[in-house]
């Protein structure tokens, strides 16, 4: 049970990443704290639904952290990119 569902949150992940490719390639590059950050999002997200499966209160916890790290990272790359984009 717990490799299935390992597995489905590898798909998730990896068709989370060909979503967000599919969608860059029509607006402007992205720099690598965007880029980080979403993938941290991600994989919180995966390990936060992961723990709320097999009720693991722990590794809900972490996965909810993580996926907000991985915003706030996100969003640092985002304010970069908008200063460059201003100059």
């Amino acid at each position: 049970m717990k490799l299935i569902l390992k597995l489905a949150g590898i798909i998730l992940a990896l068709s989370s990443f060909a979503i967000y490719a599919e969608e860059s390639k029509t607006e402007a590059p992205v720099n690598e704290d965007q880029v980080e950050g979403r993938i941290e999002e991600t994989k919180g997200t995966v390990k936060e639904v992961t723990g709320k499966v097999l009720d693991d209160k722990v590794m809900e916890t972490e996965g909810n952290i993580q996926k907000n790290l991985g915003k706030a990272q996100k969003g640092y790359g985002d304010i970069k990119q908008d200063i460059k984009e201003g100059q």
